[in-house]
């Protein structure tokens, strides 16, 4: 029966071939100015993966923008601008410090403050365990104490 099994899998992995990979672009110099864009950028619909990484049919929408871009003469400073003022500040990694974007650069330290000051709270609220020792207890422990 193993054998069969073996035998079945080596017969299907036969049909699998492996082809030449198409070309990125025609364009090297290109590719490579979208690829440092993309990088850069969010892929909207991933949101945790950047544009050249996604694989999201609007992230392969939006290389191919940018592969337009660049060939009209663009420079990168112009086409991630387009591509902010199409998609917000939240399509960049690293948007830029601004009163819109405040929340995006102090959120993280700010819940961190509030986190710290409610664990205090809670620290400090929190009954703490009275005579908890008896009173030969305290008596042997005073006596530690003064003699060490």
């Amino acid at each position: 029966m193993r054998r069969l099994l073996i035998l079945l899998l080596l017969g299907l992995s036969l049909g699998a071939q492996a082809r030449e990979a198409a070309p990125l672009a025609q364009d090297e110099a290109v590719e490579q100015r979208l690829v440092a864009i993309a990088e850069e950028l969010r892929c909207l619909v991933c949101q945790n993966e950047s544009l050249a990484g996604s694989h999201a049919p609007l992230a392969e929408d939006l290389r191919s923008e940018i592969r337009t871009l660049i060939r009209q003469g663009k420079s990168d400073a112009q086409v991630v601008e387009y591509l902010v003022s199409r998609y917000g500040d939240f399509v960049r990694y690293r948007p830029p410090l601004k009163p819109t974007t405040w929340l995006l650069w102090a959120g993280p330290f700010v819940f961190l403050v509030l986190g710290l000051g409610g664990l205090v709270l809670y620290l400090r609220r929190r009954p703490v365990a009275a005579g908890a020792l008896s009173d030969a207890e305290r008596k042997q422990a005073e006596s530690l104490l003064e003699n060490p």
